[in-house]
């Protein structure tokens, strides 16, 4: 019954959804037509308006150069005797008028065959000095015997015009017709001589120069047709229309006068072509245009109304469809949410079961306490390492519930010194030693404590601790620490008294003559290698002591340490007399074992005094600034013969040596120590090559805590006033 009633409704929701679609995009779609329509129509009367204007251009435009030539033939006409000044004079107007294209404005007159020198001779007289006629065909000639030129460029007399066809034509047009004629398009006679590339189509217009009745010439105006009409179908095409005048030649066919294409990108869907009367001809214009490019013709609107259309169409549907279908999805969401629930449900048990498994299995102990200090984990280990279960109050009580005491087994540690308290206050500590000592531990149990501060994701704090049992692991070291005592001492005892005797024999044969120099050199070796076996032993001893020695942290004074190392080696010079000359800058108190802290600096003050060359004094410079992690950077920067590249990381391994320091004693065991010593504080120490000449040895110790520094100074503050 209810997949019944699933499936009914689905169906209705598709069948609405489905009538609101169709709807909406019949709509979207005609109302987008319409506007299209619109925006057709409105493209055609622009379009139109633009022809109309265009022609009117043209028309205007050839007019206006017809009438001028009129004007100048009239003018050339009333003439009592027509002179090379006097034309000069009637053509100046046409120079001013700067028109386009124009290229010279001449005056031809026409020769028979037999008068051809007679009229040379007659227009020399009127002023064309050095006026050649230069017939080039039999019959009648037309040649140019005046020329003026309107755009700067060369020209030339005695010309026959009747060598081309074209301009033959527009004169016997004009003298038939006694009007202004023009010729079908042609390459003028002077630019013959240029390249195909330059030459344009153009064309001549003729005008008959009559006095009395009689033909006495023509004024003749040559046109080249692209410098025509350029300047004048830019202004008629305004970037959006590509224009072409076209003439019919003498044979019917159409040729281009001038033409000029917009940078319009598209299809040249809208065309016009239009009739131009010239001085009696007829030119054709066309005219071209991307129809959504005319202003105003076109936009975007019709587009824009039709995918809006659709898309809210699509958003109406979509909306039909959510409200049709949404109990049916909120269903199919809330079983989803339930599934995904109990599956999640299930995985965080499986993850909580493997989670106890593995707490309940490992050795080492583990606990968690909470902000308020109970715990809210204490895992079998851990219980069996502290011989309690956890308390039920408060941190406070920790210390008498679980017997925790320091390594002496008789004094408490401080509550506050408790690895959980620090983590719990944001500090995070590792491998703290202590002695646990209760009813259950009644000889007590050495452990190990590491703890960090935690934060759940609802912004609880608390803390997590990890304790190890070390107690068998101290006895052996203990165990180990007497041993190499006892080996110590009994080999150094045998070695004193094998340097005391040797002694006793050096000193016999002092008194002795000379032959017994052999004997005095060996004793002097044995006494050598007696005081190296004794200082082997002594830094084998120190590096035990500096890895496993118990460190007694406390506030140091580091300008003490280093003024007491300083004063010691300054007290004893070389064998050469040269004291070290050591500078000693600001020095802050530092938290170290001061007993070690001291044997780093001395190992490393006494390096830089051994490994300076013979013969000149030592130069060491001490120096401390605040590093980062609330630690101090002491440096010790020498002057001395330096670690060869490649060699300042391998210094600090046991028993290595520098391959530059083989001519100097030692064991190299010495830096080795410094690097225990330092990494049981927590710092690092480096070695670097000193600008200057030399080494410098960095390494950091933790500085105290401001906090503390305060607290110290109150309180000398107080008990002075007290």
């Amino acid at each position: 019954m209810e997949l019944f009633r699933a499936g009914s409704g689905r169906s209705r929701a598709v069948g609405l959804s489905a009538l609101v679609a169709l709807l909406g995009c019949g709509a979207a779609l005609g109302v987008g037509t319409v506007l299209a329509e619109r925006e057709q129509a409105a493209a055609e009367v622009q379009m139109d308006r633009r022809t109309a204007t265009a022609a009117e251009t043209v028309r205007f435009e050839t007019r206006r150069y017809v009438d001028a030539l009129r004007m100048a033939a009239a003018a050339a006409g009333a003439q009592q005797t027509l002179t090379r000044a006097e034309y000069a004079e009637i053509t100046q107007p046409l120079h001013d008028m700067r028109m386009a294209g124009a290229s010279s404005v001449a005056f031809v007159v026409p020769a028979a065959a037999d008068e051809v020198e007679q009229v040379e001779q007659t227009w020399r007289d009127r002023g064309a000095t050095g006026l050649t006629l230069d017939p080039q065909r039999d019959g009648d000639h037309a040649f140019s015997v005046f020329v003026t030129s309107l755009d700067g460029g060369e020209v030339r007399t005695g010309i026959d015009m009747m060598q081309a066809s074209a301009p033959a034509a527009a004169l016997a047009e004009s003298r038939r017709s006694r009007d202004v004629s023009v010729s079908d398009t042609y390459h003028l006679l002077v630019d013959r001589s240029l390249t195909a590339e330059q030459r344009q189509n153009s064309f001549v217009l003729a005008a008959p120069v009559h006095r009395a009745g009689e033909l006495l010439g023509w004024v003749q105006l040559a046109v080249r047709g692209q410098s025509f009409m350029g300047a004048t179908f830019a202004q008629a095409a305004q970037g959006v229309l590509d224009l072409t005048l076209r003439a019919d030649d003498s044979d019917g066919r159409q040729v281009t006068v001038a033409g000029l294409r917009s940078s319009v990108i598209g299809d040249r869907d809208l065309e016009r072509t239009v009739s131009v009367p010239v001085a009696g001809g007829t030119w054709t214009l066309h005219l071209d245009a991307v129809g959504n490019r005319l202003p105003g013709a076109r936009s975007g609107l019709p587009m824009a109304v039709t995918l809006g259309g659709l898309i809210a169409t699509a958003l109406l549907t979509v909306l039909v469809w959510v409200l049709a279908t949404g109990r049916e999805r909120a269903r199919a969401r809330v079983r989803e949410a339930t599934a995904e629930l109990r599956a999640g449900e299930a995985e965080s048990r499986r993850q909580a079961a493997l989670l106890q498994a593995v707490l309940d299995g490992i050795s080492d102990g583990v606990g968690v306490v909470g902000p308020d200090g109970r715990f809210l984990l204490h895992n079998p280990a851990a219980r069996r390492i502290l011989g309690r279960h956890e308390a039920d109050a408060g941190s406070d009580s920790w210390q008498q519930h679980f017997g925790l005491f320091r390594l002496d087994g008789v004094t408490p540690v401080p509550n506050e010194e408790l690895p959980l308290v620090r983590a719990m206050a944001g500090d995070s500590c590792d491998q703290v030693e202590m002695v646990v000592r209760n009813d259950v531990h009644t000889d007590g149990r050495v452990i190990s404590v590491s703890a960090r501060p935690i934060e759940t994701a609802a912004g609880v704090r608390g803390a997590v601790a990890v304790f190890h049992d070390i107690t068998d692991r101290k006895h052996v070291e203990t165990e180990l620490r007497g041993f190499a005592g006892v080996v110590a001492h009994d080999l150094k005892s045998p070695l004193t008294s094998v340097r005391g005797f040797a002694e006793l024999i050096a000193d016999a044969l002092d008194s002795q003559p000379a032959a017994v120099d052999q004997a005095r050199y060996s004793a002097a070796k044995v006494i050598a290698g007696a005081a190296r076996m004794e200082k082997l032993i002594d830094e084998l001893l120190d590096y035990t002591a500096a890895r496993d020695a118990t460190l007694r942290i406390a506030e140091v004074s580091l300008r003490a340490v280093v003024d007491d190392v300083v004063t010691a080696r300054i007290d004893a010079p070389d064998e050469n007399g040269c004291r070290p000359d050591i500078f000693v800058g600001t020095l802050p108190a530092v938290l170290a074992d001061p007993v070690l802290l001291r044997q780093v600096v001395d190992n490393l003050v006494g390096n830089a005094i051994k490994y300076t060359p013979p013969g000149r004094a030592p130069r060491i410079d001490i120096t401390a600034r605040a590093g980062q992690g609330g630690a101090v950077r002491i440096q010790i920067a020498d002057r001395g013969i330096g670690i060869p590249d490649g060699e300042h990381a391998a210094v600090f391994g046991s028993f290595h040596r520098a391959s530059n320091g083989a001519a100097h004693p030692g064991t190299g065991l010495g830096l080795a120590i410094c690097r225990r010593i330092v990494e049981r504080h927590g710092g690092h120490i480096e070695a670097a090559p000193n600008p200057g000449g030399g080494t410098v040895f960095t390494f950091t110790i933790p500085a105290v805590p401001d906090d503390e520094s305060d607290a110290r100074r109150h309180n000398g503050t107080s008990a002075a006033k007290t």
